[in-house]
């Protein structure tokens, strides 16, 4: 009888569990990979709000922008991100708190992920 061997059936099982787990894998990947890119585009996004809170323009606020996004690779989480927006921002005599700052990333990560997405 054809295909009755139950060793054959073990290694079509597996190669089928090895490709959910490589498909798996991938997916992975590619979300970790979105979330990195949706990151760093709300960091900019981020550091552009703040340089206009500042005053800055033209070539200025794209060096503050990219400089923001160079300060979220200090630490894990947005922390650094956040002091260097505070710490910026307050002392050019602008009142902010965290709070305001975290609500603003928060939209500007949705504005991230739009923009990403539609590319």
């Amino acid at each position: 009888m054809l295909g009755a061997d139950p060793g054959f059936k073990a290694v079509e099982d597996m190669s089928s569990f090895d490709k959910r787990q490589k498909d798996s894998e991938n997916k992975f990947r590619h979300d970790q990979e979105l979330q990195f890119k949706a990151t760093n585009r709300r960091n900019k996004l981020l550091g552009q709000w703040a340089a206009e809170l500042m005053g800055l323009s033209g070539d200025a606020a794209s060096a503050y922008a990219m400089a923001v996004v160079q300060a979220d690779f200090e630490e894990k989480g947005d922390a650094d991100v956040i002091r260097k927006i505070l710490k910026d921002v307050t002392a050019k005599g602008i009142a902010i708190d965290e709070h305001k700052v975290r609500k603003r990333m928060d939209e500007l990560m949705d504005e991230a992920k739009r923009q990403i997405m539609g590319e």
